[in-house]
């Protein structure tokens, strides 16, 4: 459904075949282009995630505590839920790819800080810079996804589009912390950097204008509450990556108070394969499993989280919680970004500004909710405000049959 101007700041002919005001034109999955977009949403979840694997080593460099230190993640979301709205609103105008390449720049200058950085504060700063960069980016790519691909693969475009967050999970955090151990943290950062101005050549090259609003096609952000169907998407959001944010972002000393600190990577890396797993079994059955798959998303962390809680000896109990994670929480960006999507219809954009707001209150929340736990009761209680956190949200999604979450839709493939 379609609601933008049909001026572009770089306009393309009747002919061109990646011109995304033409649907006619759209026979297929412009991969290169979502490619890029992937790239893109790897640099936003690598930069927001990347301290969750190298936190001891930030915190000894920067001389303070790990749950300080935890607040750079939190930070960092604060950045977003404070500015995606108004952002979001201030550039409704601009051409999505050039927003885009601003967004890029900014996670540039923001990791570069980030990694030369040895005050507290400024790095800090830097991090909620980032989270700004992320505001932008993130109320975008899966709406500039779903505009890139004709109606019948919107939902596989996002996917694909998505698959930067587990790759980010799989490969970019492990690969940090092993990083961090070897050459230093602030080397992962640099490389984020160079990673950073890379996709911003190829966004120039590969992916195709999309124009934004005109003004006069524009409606306040907040309308989209009313739309039924929006407000349990968005509540589900905010619980649902708050359970996540809680364990996540302190996985690391939950780890080394199970004699498994040497092991971060390596949990990593299992959560992220199973990750990647779970998000192309959701691209492919996304357009007739909606509802189902968030259910079975919300069940699986639960019992990660129950594994883990139970059973506090055993590294291969540990293994098996991180496989049933990734499966689970790979294709969360997708379900609730589609359903945000589905449900907001004309009011999709807003409907995906606010997505990200709560997204990312969700993990400042994550980071101080975390940090207080680690401080007053220790990480053998995350598991477990894991658990209690999750049961309001599968009571949502079973409860929001309607609009929110629909059951299975007959025919087509997504």
């Amino acid at each position: 459904m379609r609601t933008t101007s049909r001026t572009t700041d770089h306009p393309t002919t009747a002919t061109d075949p990646t011109d995304p005001a033409d649907p006619g034109r759209r026979t297929g999955l412009p991969l290169p282009a979502l490619l890029a977009l992937a790239t893109a949403v790897f640099v936003t979840a690598l930069t927001e995630t990347l301290p969750a694997g190298v936190l001891p080593a930030m915190s000894a460099d920067l001389g303070v505590g790990e749950s300080a230190m935890g607040q750079s993640v939190t930070v960092y979301a604060l950045g977003t839920a404070l500015t995606a709205v108004p952002l979001t609103a201030a550039t409704a105008g601009w051409g999505r790819r050039r927003l885009l390449l601003t967004a890029m720049l900014g996670f540039a200058a923001a990791n570069t800080v980030t990694a030369l950085s040895t005050d507290y504060p400024l790095t800090m700063a830097a991090r909620f810079v980032a989270g700004v960069a992320a505001g932008l980016a993130w109320a975008l790519l899966a709406g500039y996804a779903r505009r890139l691909a004709p109606p019948e693969l919107q939902g596989r475009a996002i996917a694909v589009a998505m698959t930067g967050a587990p790759l980010a999970l799989s490969l970019g955090v492990p690969a940090g912390a092993f990083l961090g151990e070897v050459l230093g943290w602030w080397v992962a950062f640099l490389l984020m950097t160079a990673i950073a101005l890379g996709v911003t050549g190829w966004i120039a090259a590969a992916v195709p204008e999309v124009p934004g609003r005109a003004r006069g096609e524009r409606t306040p952000v907040l309308r989209a509450l009313a739309v039924p169907g929006v407000t349990p998407v968005l509540a589900v959001t905010f619980v649902f990556v708050l359970a996540h944010t809680v364990l996540y972002t302190y996985i690391a000393p939950f780890l080394d108070r199970r004699g498994m600190g040497g092991a971060t990577d390596a949990v990593l890396l299992a959560f992220g394969v199973a990750s990647l797993a779970g998000i192309w079994f959701t691209g492919a059955q996304i357009h007739r499993r909606l509802r189902a798959l968030t259910v079975a998303s919300t069940l699986l962390v639960a019992a990660a989280a129950a594994v883990l809680g139970l059973a506090t000896g055993s590294a291969a109990a540990v293994y098996a919680a991180a496989v049933l994670w990734g499966l689970g929480w790979g294709g969360v960006p997708t379900l609730l970004q589609t359903a945000a999507g589905n449900a907001g219809g004309e009011q999709a954009d807003a409907a995906q500004a606010m997505l990200v707001t709560l997204w990312n209150a969700a993990m400042a929340g994550g980071g101080v909710a975390g940090g207080l736990l680690l401080d007053r009761l220790g990480t053998g209680s995350f598991p477990w405000a894991v658990l209690l956190l999750l049961l309001p949200v599968l009571g949502v999604v079973l409860a929001a049959r309607t609009h929110a979450f629909p059951g299975p839709r007959p025919g087509g493939t997504g």
